[in-house]
């Protein structure tokens, strides 16, 4: 049974930018959108908006490309602690080069660079003259004192008026960052502040893609978004103000319903009246009316509310997280009504495991066959799930090796003798790559390598924690795995190569 699609993909990209060039024209012509989350690869809307493609919102940019110039902004605080993108093991200012080398990849214009709360900072200053000799336009912005509640002080030349004035070109202006924290909000305002000096009526406007406005609180897909920024103690509420101006229940979160009142202040500092009655006003959210099958959506957002459980617990086994987090996250399944049950794959793991009396792991393939892995003196588990997956998927006899012993052998010695591995078992990028040898020469090696796509989508959960480079294969696979939090030794030390 194939994957059923949730979502309408096609839809959300042509009334979502439709969406946005109304707001353009609300506006006069020049708008500032704020774009929380991800612009590139969001993988968390597409696993649980099945049908939404990870890349949808560049395509949904690619269609206002004519009319759109990107800012990119950086903390600089961000810069001289050499913060990293948890997702990708990069700093944010290794990030921001790499956003802007992707928007232009897509044919899209970067007009500038924008670094936040500076103050001085030494590592600051190196990239700011790193980025000048790129080529590339920077502005400096400043912290300002009372920020955000002293808002006389802030639409002021003391306050706003301090920060560099971004030159804009085009009448959308999307600023995104490589983070949270990184001043989008702020940067947005201030050039409003500087548009209206310049006589320039400029507009503003959030394009968040969770939580969804018009769902209810409690639907799964909110939920996951909770789960998602457990470590950011992001809550989902009504948004009060919406329904008070309307008497229409809506979805925001608690940042954004606590700070409206004093953007209402600060935009009738600026305006004389304030062009939004509540936070919600202010989104260009489309998502809910492009789900097309409520059940398929709902099923997987709860799947992904499990996978962050497991995400988390891990993290807190590892020290990299908090015992806080865990307890959102159980709460947060308590209210969905589920159970890690409803991932087949992770009671099929551990009982394999719990008869083996060793790591072990499963995967859950599109048509719900469990299929397992156990450790083994050749490979670890992962790996074997990987290739008895491949088997099945192929119609291949499980009991036929893909990959002879005298091919798996050298590699072993290379990484026992040469690398001096302490642990001389082929992991999942290892046996890929033996198996891809193998299809040279053998037609069933060759049949399993074709049915590689397959495994897109699929769910699979190994009994113990796995190094970093068995995750990011299944990552790229497009599998979603999930890990008991224990590791295979009770050593203090766990390599996570």
């Amino acid at each position: 049974m194939p994957r059923r699609i949730g979502f309408d993909n096609e839809k959300y990209l042509r009334i979502q930018s439709a969406k946005i060039r109304r707001r353009i024209e609300q506006f006069g012509g020049k708008l500032y959108l704020e774009f929380g989350g991800k612009l590139f690869d969001d993988f968390h809307a597409a696993r649980v908006l099945p049908g939404f493609a990870p890349d949808s919102k560049i395509h949904m940019l690619k269609e206002l490309s004519q009319s759109v110039e990107l800012v990119i902004a950086v903390n600089a605080a961000d810069i001289a602690q050499s913060k990293v993108r948890g997702d990708l093991g990069i700093t944010y200012d290794e990030d921001v080069l790499r956003l802007i080398d992707q928007f232009r990849q897509e044919g899209l214009y970067v007009g500038s660079v924008v670094i936040t709360r500076y103050a001085g900072q030494a590592a600051a200053d190196l990239f700011r003259k790193h980025l000048i000799s790129l080529g590339m336009k920077v502005y400096l912005h400043y912290p300002i004192p009372g920020y955000p509640h002293d808002v006389n002080r802030i639409v002021s030349d003391e306050g706003f008026g301090k920060n560099d004035d971004i030159i804009t070109e085009r009448p959308l202006v999307v600023v995104t960052a490589p983070g949270p924290g990184s001043g989008k909000m702020a940067t947005c305002l201030s050039q409003l502040y500087h548009e209206q000096k310049r006589g320039v009526h400029a507009g503003y406007a959030k394009f968040e893609t969770f939580p969804v406005w018009n769902l209810p609180l409690k639907h799964p897909v909110n939920l996951a978004y909770e789960a998602a920024t457990a470590d950011l103690d992001d809550v989902n509420m009504i948004d009060p103000f919406h329904l008070q101006a309307y008497g229409v229940t809506a979805v925001n979160y608690n940042r954004d319903v606590e700070v409206f009142p004093v953007l209402q202040a600060i935009f009738t500092g600026l305006f004389g009246s304030s062009p939004y009655r509540s936070p919600t006003d202010m989104g260009v959210n489309t998502i809910a009316d492009c789900i097309v099958n409520e059940q398929a959506v709902s099923e997987a957002a709860l799947q992904e509310i499990v996978r962050r459980y497991y995400g988390a617990a891990c993290a807190h086994r590892k020290g990299t997280g908090t015992e806080r987090e865990v307890f959102r996250l159980e709460l947060l399944m308590k209210q969905a009504g589920i159970t890690d049950a409803i991932r087949p794959c992770i009671a099929a793991a551990n009982a394999l495991a719990d008869e083996r009396n060793a790591p072990a792991a499963a995967i859950e393939l599109s048509d719900g066959t469990l299929i397992g892995g156990k450790t083994s003196e050749l490979m670890e588990p992962l790996s074997a799930a990987i290739l008895n997956a491949l088997k099945k998927l192929a119609g291949i006899d499980p009991k036929r090796h893909l990959i002879a012993r005298s091919a798996i052998e050298p590699i072993q010695r290379m990484k026992a003798d040469f690398l001096r591995s302490e642990n001389a078992r082929l992991r999942c990028g290892e046996i890929l790559i033996a198996l891809a040898i193998s299809a040279s020469e053998d037609e069933y090696a060759a049949m399993a390598l074709e049915q590689i796509p397959a495994l897109r989508n699929c769910e699979a959960h190994s009994s113990v924690i796995v190094p970093d480079a068995d995750a990011s294969v299944f990552k790229r696979l497009g599998m979603h795995l999930t890990e008991s939090p224990r590791y295979q030794s009770s050593s203090l030390y766990h390599n996570n190569n």
